[in-house]
């Protein structure tokens, strides 16, 4: 399989700005997929964090296998970082969120207060890889739509301040990725749910990848995709299920077509609840 990585001018130039930004920065949000925890983690911005409280959300939590998450909200905590597990289209648990920055940022907020500000403002910034949903956490935070939403990389250009009703005001990012993937695993991950631009890799590729995780962890969602039995799904190798499922989907031999749509699919939910990284 072909290496994956994708590092355009854009991110290293949002990542200088966000680096000179910290200063003003009072709670650093780290936006994750849930279904992708640990591999949609950009190491940069662990650098970029230091003593600042940390909050990181796992975003489209209703899209991911509920069991593993609340097992990564456990293992992605500590000292310092505060995770909470978000379904920010459907406005879940917002409410919640805005509590947990404030109470993240109290110590700033007792200062300001100690100063005589009445409803003193805290300042966050959402930083994460693209296509994670950062920009709908904002329109809901906001109340309405003032980020670009999109279900492709890349939508988010430039950084922006925006106002919330809240007493927050959070600094927009683009998604920004890292120079180089270690591990090549991270990268097919990372293009199965779209935070690689689709004419980037070889979409039959990652669609071989993903059946064999799915297959590992999700024999049922498999089956049940490929409208046929688990057991006839485990007699098969990888490749052959491919061909398979292409022509079960009336796509004859047009296997590029049906592994797009195959990761289309994933990235909507209708394979099932997925989480692809294990702790």
């Amino acid at each position: 399989m072909a290496k994956i990585q994708w590092y355009p001018g854009h991110m290293n130039k949002a990542r200088n700005q966000l680096e000179d930004k910290m200063g003003l920065i009072d709670v650093l949000v780290e936006v994750l997929d849930a279904r992708i925890p640990e591999s949609s983690r950009n190491p940069m911005i662990e650098d970029l964090v230091g003593d600042k409280p940390h909050l990181i959300i796992l975003n489209k939590a209703d899209l991911a296998d509920p069991v593993m998450t609340k097992i990564w909200q456990k293992k992605l905590s500590g000292k310092g970082k505060v995770v909470m597990a978000l379904d920010s289209l459907h406005n879940t648990n917002m409410q919640v969120l805005v509590r947990m920055v404030k109470k993240a940022a109290s110590a700033k907020i007792a200062k300001l207060e100690a100063k005589g500000a009445a409803n003193p403002v805290i300042r966050i910034a959402l930083a994460g890889i693209p296509n994670c949903g950062k920009s709908t956490i904002i329109n809901r935070l906001v109340g309405r739509n003032v980020a670009a939403v999109g279900n492709k990389p890349g939508v988010t250009k430039g950084q922006t301040w925006l106002k919330t009703q809240s007493n927050i005001q959070i600094l927009d990012t683009p998604g920004i990725l890292w120079p180089k993937f270690e591990d090549q695993d991270v990268g097919y991950k990372l293009a199965a749910f779209g935070a690689i631009k689709d004419s980037i890799f070889s979409a039959d590729d990652v669609a071989l990848f993903l059946l064999a995780r799915l297959r590992e962890h999700y024999l049922g969602d498999v089956a049940k995709f490929a409208r046929t039995t688990k057991e006839q799904v485990g007699r098969i190798n990888d490749t052959d299920l491919l061909l398979a499922l292409t022509e079960e989907y009336g796509m004859r031999d047009d296997y590029d077509r049906f592994s797009l749509y195959l990761l289309q699919r994933l990235r909507k939910g209708k394979v099932g609840r997925i989480t692809l990284d294990r702790p």
